[in-house]
């Protein structure tokens, strides 16, 4: 693959780049730097791609790392204002209950649902991005759908 496809999937693939950011990372700046940095690594490391049809694959692959790296690296900051304050410092969310249940799954659960649903990515192709088996993206969609189904029904009542 040459750079310029590269870029022309970069570009084609914009949506689903943040898609798969925002599944991981709650701030738009995260996103914007991981997707950033992920597209660094990719021109970087294009040599590295062994079959030109697995590109987009591939690059997402580097999204979930750079989100990955930038969780780690935030988790050991602690911002001044929660430090003083930690009730002034909340966002206000304006969210969907949906959305909403999305976000408070766990990571890899959550990944799942993003590549499964919003992506449309099959089980097959989204357990080759994650490099998990195609039983573990199943047991984590159905784990995702009961918990995502309990918590929507709570917040109806």
């Amino acid at each position: 693959m040459k750079k310029e496809q590269l870029g022309q999937l970069i570009i084609a693939s914009e949506n689903t780049l943040y898609h798969v950011a925002k599944s991981l990372l709650v701030s738009d700046a995260d996103c914007a730097d991981a997707i950033q940095e992920a597209i660094v690594k990719a021109f970087t490391n294009l040599h590295t791609l062994r079959q030109d049809s697995f590109a987009k694959t591939w690059l997402v692959r580097i999204l979930i790392n750079e989100c990955y790296t930038l969780m780690r690296r935030e988790k050991r900051l602690i911002s001044l204002e929660e430090y003083q304050d930690p009730e002034t410092c909340q966002e206000t969310e304006d969210y969907s209950d949906l959305y909403e249940a999305v976000r408070r799954l766990p990571p890899d659960i959550r990944i799942c649902i993003i590549l499964y649903y919003l992506e449309g990515y099959s089980v097959k192709e989204t357990a080759a991005i994650l490099k998990v088996t195609e039983s573990t993206v199943k047991n984590r969609l159905s784990r995702a759908r009961t918990r995502m189904r309990r918590e929507l029904e709570q917040a109806a009542t």
